[in-house]
């Protein structure tokens, strides 16, 4: 299969979360498999910076644009994977991320990027290009791709088109002036295109419009078919259903591996795991915790909003720091969170909190942690917890999306020890994280239990070939559909 990738962000090239590490691992390893993939995005400035020996190969004449728009093809770093970059200075080469500015604000102009991208997205589907290369399926990603498989379907001879959603509260929200200035077909104009409640959502063309809908986990898939989860489209996603299917997202092993993670302070593996104890005392050097290999430490990463159930950490640290245990934070988000930590690590000696990110911090956490910490109220499928499973850092999340998916959770009493690789709890509420965490601490106590859990979570396979032959099984459901 010929296969065309869109995202607005990919590793190595640009990063702001979890569709920057699906778009860097998932074109590889489908490609693996034999196919031809080749991966498109913004030319932003930073992926321009990263990228070496990238040639112009095609020049479009696009609404939306003055002058004419470039497609620069090379590869992505560090594998053999095609790419195209579309080089629109005005709309993309600019400092800051892919969708904000250095102080965080939107850029104002992202639907007209956006939708350039897409019609971008849409030329080389339909070889305008002259690039000779013409893919039977174009894969599309969140709101920022959306309206590519709108676009597309008003053509007669098209590529199948999958959409996978990697987080719903995402939708590319704008007004029906914008819709207006972007000169787009008055055919997408409906409730049955892109409209919604008298404004324009790019996420519903890819939602409507495309032939397959997938999303990062199988419990995520029904969630969001949910009024509690589907923010006003779980009614176009029920109506779609029969098409949406939830693939958990893989886990890049080459990088995440404590076999060898070049991150950490010694490497381990589930057949031996005597370095596991030194990565927890250089985590504790590392957060200016007492050196002590026998409390249980508990980690966390990630971002400090509701969504992450910051906000039940902070509920229960009083109460959970009276026990002989420790806890590290690394993250950022809502300042209320922020000073609430800050606060709270003046007042405890076994709390250690970094405002910020540091990847070879977060590999340490992994690596050296006892226990990780994913409370969210919603994840569409989270990494880190697969992270913790491979480095033997037992996860404690609540019952949603991936998490659920991914997390077997030990009982109490020695319930469900034989599958068991982590501890689950159902409500988000504080008393509800406070007891699944005193359950966790109480099997710490017992050794030899504790030993198998880790060694069985270490065992998991969550790699992206697996996702990638179910993703491929899926493409060929799609191309024979639009055949």
């Amino acid at each position: 299969m010929k296969i065309l990738f869109a995202t607005s962000e990919a590793l190595p090239l640009i990063k702001t979360g979890g569709l920057a590490d699906v778009s860097g691992s998932l074109p590889p390893a489908l490609q693996q498999h034999g196919h031809d993939v080749r991966l498109v995005l913004p030319a932003y400035r930073a992926a321009l910076a990263a990228c070496t020996d990238l040639q112009a190969v095609a020049s479009l004449e696009l609404t939306g644009s003055t002058a004419p728009v470039r497609v620069l093809e090379g590869r992505l770093p560090g594998t053999q994977v095609g790419l195209y970059l579309i080089d629109s200075p005005r709309h993309f080469d600019r400092p800051g991320g892919p969708y904000s500015s250095t102080d965080g604000r939107d850029w104002p102009d992202n639907p007209e990027r956006f939708a350039l991208f897409a019609r971008a997205v849409c030329a080389l589907a339909l070889d305008q290009a002259n690039t000779a290369w013409r893919p039977d399926l174009v894969h599309c990603n969140d709101w920022q791709s959306g309206l590519v498989p709108a676009l597309l379907s008003l053509q007669p001879q098209r590529p199948a088109t999958v959409f996978t959603i990697h987080n719903l509260a995402y939708q590319g929200l704008f007004s029906w002036e914008t819709f207006q200035r972007l000169e787009l077909p008055y055919d997408l104009w409906s409730l049955h295109a892109l409209e919604y409640h008298g404004q324009m959502s790019f996420i519903k063309g890819g939602l409507a419009f495309a032939d397959r809908l997938t999303t990062v986990s199988p419990t995520y898939a029904q969630e969001i078919c949910t009024p509690e989860f589907g923010y006003g489209l779980e009614g176009l996603l029920n109506y779609r259903a029969a098409v949406l299917t939830g693939i958990l997202n893989g886990v890049d092993y080459s990088v995440w591996d404590p076999a060898t993670d070049a991150l950490i302070a010694r490497h381990y593996s589930a057949t031996d795991l005597a370095g596991k104890a030194d990565n927890k005392a250089a985590l504790q050097r590392h957060f200016g915790l007492p050196e002590d290999r026998n409390v249980p430490l508990i980690g966390m990463v990630g971002r400090l909003v509701e969504q992450k159930g910051i906000d039940l950490v902070v509920a229960v640290l009083a109460r959970l720091m009276r026990n002989a245990v420790q806890l590290v934070v690394l993250g950022s988000g809502q300042p209320q969170y922020e000073q609430a930590l800050r606060g709270a690590a003046d007042h405890y000696a076994g709390l250690g909190v970094v405002i910020g990110y540091d990847e070879t911090a977060a590999h340490l956490i992994e690596a050296g942690a006892d226990l990780f910490l994913m409370p969210s109220r919603f994840e569409p499928c989270g990494l880190n917890q697969l992270y913790s499973l491979r480095y033997g850092t037992l996860p404690v999340v609540r019952r949603t999306g991936g998490l659920a998916d991914t997390v077997v959770d030990a009982g109490s009493s020695g319930r469900g020890a034989a599958q068991a690789t982590g501890f689950v709890f159902d409500q988000a509420s504080p008393e509800a994280l406070h007891t699944c965490l005193r359950r966790a601490l109480a099997h710490y106590g017992s050794a030899d239990a504790w030993t198998r859990m880790i060694k069985r979570a270490m065992r998991q396979d969550f790699s992206w070939q697996r996702s990638a032959e179910q993703y491929l099984a899926l493409y060929r459901d799609a191309i024979e559909q639009n055949a």
